[in-house]
C-alpha cells in the first residue's frame, strides 16, 4: 500500500502561481511514476503532468506545457507541481497519482483561479 498526502491548493487570481506537493509513504520502493491529474464535475480525469522517478522523464498535457513544471524532491518520494500563469480554465480538483505495482490516488486538492 502507498499513502499519499497532497498539499498546496487554493484560490489564486489569473496570472498567479501555486505549488502543489504530493508526498508518498508506505510501500514506496516500487514506485515507477508520480503525477498529477485534474478533474471537473462531469468530466473525465485528465493527466496534467507526470514524472518517472528513475531517470526523471516528464510528460505534460499540451494545455499546461511551458506553464507548469513537475519536479521530484531529491532523495524523497515527494513531487511538486509548480503552476505559473494560471488561467480560469485551470480551475479543477487536482489529484496525485502514484504507480507502484498498483495505482494509488490522493484525495484531491481544489485549485480555483478567479478574480
Amino acid at each position: 500500500q502507498v499513502q499519499l498526502v497532497e498539499s498546496g491548493g487554493g484560490l489564486v487570481q489569473p496570472g498567479g502561481s501555486l505549488r502543489l506537493s504530493c508526498a508518498a509513504s508506505g510501500n514506496v520502493f516500487s514506485i515507477y511514476t508520480m503525477g498529477w491529474y485534474r478533474q471537473s464535475p462531469g468530466k473525465q480525469r485528465e493527466l496534467v503532468a507526470s514524472i518517472v522517478l528513475t531517470g526523471g522523464a516528464t510528460n505534460y498535457a499540451d494545455s499546461v506545457k511551458d506553464r507548469f513544471t513537475i519536479t521530484r524532491e531529491k532523495g524523497k518520494n515527494t513531487v511538486h507541481l509548480q503552476m505559473n500563469s494560471l488561467r480560469p480554465e485551470d480551475t479543477d480538483v487536482y489529484y496525485c497519482r502514484v504507480v507502484s505495482g498498483g495505482t494509488y490516488w490522493g484525495r484531491g486538492t481544489q485549485v480555483t483561479v478567479s478574480s
